[in-house]
């Protein structure tokens, strides 16, 4: 009886040493935005004559990532949704107000994601979920890893861009701007450091 239950043992932590040994393990990065080297940036067309761009300024999140196994990557990140600029006081203002983004009752946007799908050469997509103005909806981001690395301070960095798009309309935003500026389209430059 004894040596059966010392056989079962043995097997129990010989598989999960094997387990242990061959896990990815996969390190957590924080969005490095008290250096400036990180930017949520969106356009929108204006009546089909110009594009007009802006961004959000206030933002922050931490993402884990193993080059090993880039399936495994988890991200998040959280927008102050009353951080938008476009660089246009009263503008601003009016995409703050509840014909968009109504700041006061949706204060903050979220990107939660747990998939990333790589190619050879570092390009590919990130599968997750976007909450905008109440309404969370699954997206789809083109990312591209811009590269990986020790820094001048110590530290160690790695760095992505990506982009996407999505309708107003399907995140509540109902406000008439014309056929031509139904879509915003963004683009994301995500640089972390290695906890």
């Amino acid at each position: 009886m004894q040596k059966k239950f010392f056989k079962i043992l043995s097997v129990i932590l010989t598989a999960a040493i094997f387990s242990f040994s061959s896990a990815s393990f996969a390190a957590t990065y924080d969005i490095d935005v008290k250096g400036a080297h990180a930017s949520i940036n969106f356009k929108i067309s204006h009546l089909g004559y110009s594009w007009l761009q802006g961004r959000f300024d206030k933002f922050d999140g931490s993402f884990s990532y193993d080059a090993k196994n880039p399936a495994a990557s988890e991200i998040s990140v959280t927008i102050d949704t009353a951080s938008v600029n476009t660089n246009h006081t009263a503008r601003d203002k009016h995409i703050r107000s509840d014909d968009f983004l109504d700041v006061a009752t949706y204060p903050t946007a979220n990107f939660v994601a747990s998939n990333i799908v790589l190619d050879g050469e570092g390009k590919g997509t990130l599968n997750g979920e976007l909450t905008l103005h109440g309404v969370t909806k699954p997206i789809a981001i083109s990312v591209e890893k811009i590269g990986e690395g020790k820094d001048p301070w110590g530290g160690y960095r790695v760095g992505f861009t990506g982009s996407t798009s999505f309708k107003l309309k399907d995140y509540g935003i109902t406000t008439n701007l014309g056929p031509a500026s139904e879509e915003v389209y963004l683009t994301l430059e995500i640089e972390g450091i290695r906890r």
